[in-house]
């Protein structure tokens, strides 16, 4: 095994993550800059009125982005089994 092939392996990783984790984070990260704005524009500083909406929509954001995480994790996991698979 290589340099470059781990360093592949890395880079491989790293944007799967990336794959993975961003729907999540940029539907957690706008809900909850929504949240504040309306927070700041009524003046209702309450800490649950911020993390209740965030929480389901990172729910619903599971239940519709779900299939396609787990889709891109195994297809990661199926291709560093064929790469341990070659060099044996």
């Amino acid at each position: 095994m290589t340099q470059v092939m781990v360093l592949d392996i890395l880079r491989s990783g790293f944007l799967t993550i990336l794959k993975v984790s961003l729907p999540i984070l940029i539907i957690s990260l706008v809900v909850g800059l929504i949240i504040s704005i309306l927070q700041a524009v009524t003046q209702v500083q309450e800490q649950t009125l911020s993390f209740v909406p965030k929480i389901l929509s990172v729910m619903i954001a599971l239940i519709l982005f779900g299939n396609y995480m787990l889709n891109s994790l195994v297809e990661f996991t199926k291709d560093l089994y064929m790469l341990i698979q070659s060099i044996t």
